[in-house]
């Protein structure tokens, strides 16, 4: 039986999960013993090391040397990736989130938008240019509830309308909450007849939120200001300020892995 390599004696990072946090986690993360014969390093040390290569922005391969090796942590990121380990806890969060804040586990209205992140080298096969934007890239397809927690998401090339990802996104909605999703705030983005009736089929009225007159500068918008807080959010892992990964799954799961670490801080605050 291999044994599991020591960590080196240091300080740690502030991204690194507490005791608490990772007692919640390690039951979606645990896809192995922690004592099978394969495993060389515990899947504590792992994570910590992923999530300071999110927050960071670091490169794979300048992981510091005081975390498990880049490679160890990267096969084990894309486990867990293809596994839906990070999706599964971040619904089981955002539930919690919400039954601490008096709200139902499962929201009735949520707020869709998309926001455009520009390409590099690694991603730029895949990337589209969003001539709104005027930014070569990928555009990330989000669906929040009215706290502002992560529900669906979906990477697509920057070119692609985010009234054509409607269907597919309140279809992942009304899976994920059991048809509970009644309406869906939106910008003038999903104008359309279309995209109106892509979200009926499913059960949901798309409202789409704008200004009464035209207005120059920026207007805080009802209800649309809750996703982009949620983008702002996002935006401060610094793996998430432009697309370095080559396949757009490893850009998803990175998101909701950023959305995890914002919930169990949320959670474990309100519980200290």
């Amino acid at each position: 039986m291999a044994r599991l390599k020591k960590a080196k004696s240091r300080a740690g990072y502030p991204s690194d999960v507490s005791d608490e946090e990772w007692e919640f986690c390690s039951s979606y993360l645990e896809l192995m013993k922690e004592d099978a014969p394969q495993r060389e390093y515990p899947s504590r040390r792992l994570f910590n090391a992923l999530r300071y290569m999110v927050r960071a922005g670091c490169p794979w391969r300048m992981i510091p040397n005081d975390l498990p090796p880049w490679a160890a942590v990267y096969q084990q990121a894309q486990r867990w990736i293809k596994a839906g380990c990070f999706e599964a806890m971040a619904h089981d969060l955002r539930m919690l989130l919400r039954m601490i804040a008096g709200r139902e586990a499962q929201p009735s209205a949520v707020i869709l938008d998309a926001r455009t992140i520009q390409s590099t080298p690694e991603s730029g096969a895949r990337g589209g240019y969003d001539g709104h934007k005027r930014r070569k890239g990928s555009k990330v397809h989000a669906a929040v509830d009215t706290l502002g927690h992560l529900l669906a998401l979906k990477i697509t090339a920057a070119n692609e309308q985010e009234r054509a990802q409607v269907a597919d996104l309140v279809g992942q909605l009304q899976q994920t909450t059991g048809d509970k999703i009644e309406l869906a705030y939106v910008d003038q983005g999903y104008t359309g007849e279309q995209p109106a009736q892509d979200a009926a089929d499913r059960g949901v009225h798309l409202q789409v939120v704008k200004l009464p007159q035209a207005k120059r500068g920026f207007v805080l918008l009802p209800r649309r200001w809750v996703v982009e807080r949620s983008f702002a959010w996002a935006a401060r892992f610094r793996r998430l300020a432009r697309d370095y990964e080559r396949l757009a799954s490893s850009l998803e799961g990175i998101h909701w892995l950023a959305f995890i670490s914002l919930m169990l801080n949320s959670l474990f605050r309100q519980s200290a």
